[in-house]
């Protein structure tokens, strides 16, 4: 079986889980977008409700922005893989405990498959739920952190970014998108 054909499979699964609240207000599932194959998994908290319309992830203004910290890099969103911790929109855009238990399970699946050399969680939440700890991202940001023998890297998400655009804020997104392309190379 290929690794799409076991994302799909879990994909499936998913659009049939009712095991939180979130299944009763959904719209669609937003499961993951990108390469199977990727070397680069980019990951955040859950889909914001345009997402949920649309059913991908990363869409709208934030997902403009993360593309252009992608291309930044010399990278698109189809040679990247691009998933959330939660995979339904919660109507009040914060996650519970229980919600996060019911996905991170699929997530974790997700992982398993694609194997990404490098992780780039995108925000407190992510990194916090991925990683399994409770350290602010502002200690965590930009320092390299590990998942399953896979390198993770904490960095602001784009939504923050767009609400506290600063000149500070966008270099050191930079400096932490360069890390990563660094990694990647390193390692490949």
């Amino acid at each position: 079986m290929s690794k799409q054909e076991e994302l799909d499979n879990i994909a499936c699964t998913v659009r049939w889980c009712s095991n939180c609240e979130l299944y009763f207000g959904r719209k669609n599932i937003v499961f993951g977008e990108g390469d199977p194959d990727a070397k680069l998994m980019l990951i955040g908290e859950f889909p914001e409700e345009r997402e949920d319309v649309i059913g991908k992830p990363f869409v709208g203004r934030p997902g403009k922005l993360l593309e252009k910290m992608l291309a930044y890099i010399s990278l698109d969103r189809s040679k990247v893989y691009l998933s959330n911790i939660v995979k339904c929109h919660p109507k009040n855009n914060r996650t519970e405990d229980q919600e996060v238990q019911c996905c991170i399970n699929y997530l974790k699946k997700q992982i398993d498959i694609i194997q990404p050399k490098v992780i780039v969680t995108l925000g407190a939440t992510a990194t916090q739920r991925l990683l399994d700890i409770k350290e602010n991202i502002s200690k965590l940001k930009g320092t390299w952190q590990e998942f399953k023998g896979i390198k993770v890297l904490p960095t602001f998400h784009p939504s923050y970014l767009l609400k506290n655009f600063t000149d500070e804020n966008r270099e050191s997104v930079k400096r932490d998108f360069d890390k990563a392309k660094a990694m990647l190379t390193d390692i490949k």
